[in-house]
């Protein structure tokens, strides 16, 4: 233990109490304030300190709107002034304060010197801790959200390609066997109608399926998912993807695939209906410990800084919120005439990096 002169700890002792953020109330047994530091009449308002100083009755209550206890938010049932055998080691009160309205505060209130009654009522502002909290809830929410969507999707796609699709494809083959049956000719043409009919109706519920969550994406890969999809947007937009992959592993966390799966494909999309050209280039690599994706096409491009955005406006809020959730940081690059270049860089895990 170090030891200290009286007169040195006294002195930093009143170097803490006129310092400390802490606001520092020294309340009697009568529930009267008989001093308070600077940090606490940067909380009250001049008028609740000068009815203090007064010693008019229920100052302090004037601006106290509660603690928290164990049944409410903000109740004042067995206050921390009136209720001495309360805990009030820790526990949360709301002031109305000078200039900021509410505010939360972490508290602590216990007696100091018994003789005199005096005690001692301790707050720290939560304000920040409380907005951190709020976007952390926020972002677990987010990711709780996306998940929980993925996984329906994941669930529709493999119904409608293990039950839809094969039932439909049980029909067609059916319907062929059907058509070498001795029919009429009308009956032949309306079969082939039929067949066509289901065909399409086929491809529309595979495509469907895809969309909602490819399974090469589980199964195979990011690399795998994004070949597939790519040579699906050649086949029926006439939209020619170059792509190439610097990949140091086959596997990555599935959160940080989904998430780069699903902006490409927003990315891409883009381009489709809003670049004017019918080529864009995609590129997927490891570069500094981080998964790179970058999506480029040379079209019509926009400026950045106006705020008529084409569409809903919602596809790069998306995206960038889907790279933040995993820690990445999203990029965006595009001027009129320059074309559009949207850039995701997420950091690998340790472990990712050391197996890659």
């Amino acid at each position: 233990m170090i030891r200290m002169t009286d007169d040195r700890l006294g002195e930093l002792l009143k170097k803490m109490y006129l310092h400390s953020v802490e606001a520092i109330f020294f309340i009697n047994e009568k529930g009267g304030i008989v001093a308070m530091n600077p940090a606490a009449e940067n909380v009250l308002d001049i008028e609740v300190i000068e009815r203090i100083q007064s010693g008019a009755n229920g100052s302090f209550c004037q601006t106290c709107i509660g603690y928290t206890d164990e049944q409410e938010l903000m109740s004042c049932t067995k206050c921390y002034l009136d209720y001495p055998k309360g805990d009030f080691s820790s526990f949360q009160v709301y002031l109305k304060t000078r200039g900021e309205g509410i505010v939360p505060y972490a508290a602590s209130y216990h007696t100091i010197d018994e003789t005199q009654g005096i005690r001692v009522l301790m707050l720290l502002n939560l304000t920040k801790q409380q907005k951190t909290q709020e976007i952390l809830q926020r972002t677990n929410m987010l990711k709780y959200i996306i998940k929980a969507q993925e996984d329906e999707r994941k669930r529709i796609s493999r119904e409608l390609h293990d039950s839809v699709a094969q039932e439909l494809l049980s029909s067609l083959v059916d319907l062929r066997v059907v058509k070498y049956m001795n029919v009429g000719e009308d009956v032949l043409k309306k079969l082939q109608q039929t067949e066509a009919s289901l065909t399409r109706l086929l491809d529309d519920i595979r495509h469907l399926s895809v969309e909602l969550r490819p399974a090469a994406l589980d199964d195979l890969g990011i690399e795998a998912a994004f070949r597939s999809h790519f040579k699906w947007m050649e086949k029926n937009y006439g939209m020619l993807v170059d792509f190439s992959a610097e990949l140091a592993a086959a596997r990555y966390n599935s959160e940080v695939e989904t998430v780069v799966y699903r902006v490409c494909q927003e990315a891409v999309l883009n381009a489709l209906k809003y670049s004017g050209t019918d080529e864009v280039h995609v590129r997927l690599c490891e570069e500094d410990g981080n998964l790179q994706l970058t999506v480029k096409d040379d079209g019509v491009g926009f400026n950045m800084n106006s705020g008529e955005a084409k569409g809903t406006g919602l596809g790069l809020y998306g995206m960038r919120e889907r790279a933040e959730l995993v820690g990445g940081q999203f990029i965006l690059r595009s001027a009129p005439g320059a074309g559009t270049t949207i850039q995701i860089r997420i950091p690998l895990h340790q472990e990712e990096v050391n197996e890659s």
